[in-house]
């Protein structure tokens, strides 16, 4: 008889340690899921829009990217070697808002020496150039991401709401060695960035 308790009280803490392991377990599953459920997002109009990741930190050397350009060439890290870049990231060219981004980056890359100042969206090559050309901006230069990885790798695709496929509005700076000295992702799609933040980092 006493052998048999001993075995039933064997039995009873094994059952209860398989128990605490297994909801610690389940516990352990449900705040990955909650990790992994945080996305980042801006707005539009005030309404929620969902962000593919983050922006590159500042300190951190800038992702792999390819680009197009107007003439249709694809350009990347190793074309960009030894110039500060600015990269001026929005929805469309064909929007207000990312117009005068262009305008306003334009007039601040002619005060700015060994920079180029990439106006990146997912916009066709051809309308990009429409736009400057017809406006006259010479002192920035268009890319598209069209056909590109540029939104994955710079955590910037839209996920959801009406602009679901283009780039969300943001300014990347980088040194010319590749290295990110400034990153803004804007909060309101509607409203311009931070141009002095993104200037200041190069005085």
């Amino acid at each position: 008889m006493a052998a048999k308790k001993k075995t039933k009280k064997v039995a009873k803490k094994a059952v209860k340690k398989s128990a605490k392991k297994n909801s610690k377990k389940v516990s352990k599953k449900k705040v990955a899921k909650k990790k992994v459920a945080a996305k980042t997002t801006v707005t539009l109009g005030g309404n929620k829009v969902s962000v593919s990741g983050k922006l590159p930190k500042v300190g951190s050397r800038l992702p792999k990217f390819a680009l197009t350009t107007g003439t249709l060439s694809e350009i990347g890290n190793s074309d960009i070697k030894g110039k500060r870049v600015i990269f001026n990231i929005f929805p469309s060219i064909d929007t207000p808002t990312c117009a005068t981004s262009t305008r306003t980056f334009n007039e601040i890359a002619s005060g700015l020496t060994n920079t180029d100042v990439y106006c990146v969206s997912a916009d066709l090559p051809f309308a990009q150039g429409r736009f400057c050309g017809s406006e006259g901006l010479a002192n920035v230069k268009t890319a598209s991401s069209f056909r590109s990885n540029f939104g994955t790798a710079f955590g910037v695709n839209l996920t959801s709401g009406v602009l679901k496929g283009v780039l969300a509005r943001a300014v990347v700076v980088a040194d010319a060695n590749g290295k990110v000295l400034h990153a803004e992702l804007v909060s309101e799609i509607a409203n311009e960035p931070n141009y002095s933040a993104a200037i200041s980092v190069l005085r």
